[in-house]
């Protein structure tokens, strides 16, 4: 399956970044709790290259919290990158951005006299302008539950020790790693309008079987044949459109409404707190699939 997904918009925003990035004294790098390492785009880590950076692992209220313990120890790089576990509609969890930093700038000439610059980065819907709002404790920047709503870089004053500048979410061209096009899909970073959703439900589910089984079958009230078995991922899928009544004329199982329902209650945190991948082993669990393309060539 080709994932075709790269707006025009984004070719816009590498510019941008390029061009802003060096009136910048730091880097907010914004991830999603949930598939941490996935939610990075590598062309990000090319541009804002030699800048501090805070690492902020978002909707971690929807996370694995020991597995989130896992992420932040990997991201901390001594004085260049910091991370911390937030959750963008709390202010309590974002209380200590602001000083995180201003210690990442420590030392700076202008410390004392100014407040930091930092612009904020990341990929479509992990939450970029939710956070600059609730730091800002108004509606400075767009923001909404689906990726590409940010179009243009936006300042935003958020006290007088920090200032950020807003840029539009950046996914790259092409998933290199396919299954970091599957992460994103589950959680909802690529528009669905574009995908084949029981494909990535199907992918989700294989990865769900393997970590997060007992959460399936408690929501799902999966009937196991034997409990020691995991079964294949179509088999749990056709047992949800069972159980919820999801039919087609003739009695067949609707697995496209399956496969929404699914996807829905995992990125709602409604299957319970769920992390797509582990810092020791990235890859466990999902089943190798077809590339993935985006649709616009680099440029």
């Amino acid at each position: 399956m080709a994932i075709q997904w790269f707006p025009g918009h984004m070719t816009k925003t590498k510019k941008l970044i390029k061009e802003n990035l060096k009136k910048m004294d730091m880097v907010i790098e914004i991830v999603d709790a949930r598939a941490p390492l996935a939610s990075r785009n590598p062309l990000l880590d090319q541009l804002t290259a030699g800048k501090p950076r805070l690492v902020l692992l978002n909707k971690s209220d929807l996370a694995d919290p020991g597995v989130t313990e896992q992420w932040l120890r990997f991201f901390e790089n001594g004085n260049e990158i910091h991370a911390l576990a937030v959750n963008s509609k709390s202010n309590k969890s974002l209380k200590a951005v602001p000083s995180e930093c201003r210690k990442l700038c420590k030392g700076k000439k202008w410390i004392n006299r100014r407040p930091v610059k930092a612009m904020i980065v990341g990929i479509p819907n992990v939450g970029k302008s939710t956070v600059i709002n609730t730091l800002a404790g108004r509606i400075k920047a767009k923001a909404a539950n689906q990726p590409g709503v940010t179009k243009d870089m936006q300042r935003v004053p958020i006290s007088r020790e920090l200032q950020i500048f807003d840029t539009p979410g950046l996914l790259w061209h092409k998933f290199d790693d396919q299954i970091v096009g599957m992460k994103l899909a589950s959680l909802g970073s690529i528009r669905d309008s574009i995908l084949h959703l029981d494909d990535i439900a199907f992918s989700c589910v294989t990865y769900l079987s393997g970590e997060y089984l007992d959460r399936m079958v408690k929501r799902y009230k999966l009937n196991l044949e034997d409990p020691e078995e995991v079964p294949a991922p179509h088999v749990i899928i056709e047992e949800i459109g069972k159980n919820r009544g999801f039919l087609q004329a003739g009695g067949s199982i609707d697995y496209e409404r399956a496969a929404i329902l699914l996807l829905k209650e995992l990125r709602d945190g409604i299957l319970g707190r769920i992390t797509l991948e582990k810092p020791d082993d990235p890859l466990r669990y999902w089943p190798v699939i077809a590339p993935l393309e985006t649709k616009i060539p680099e440029g």
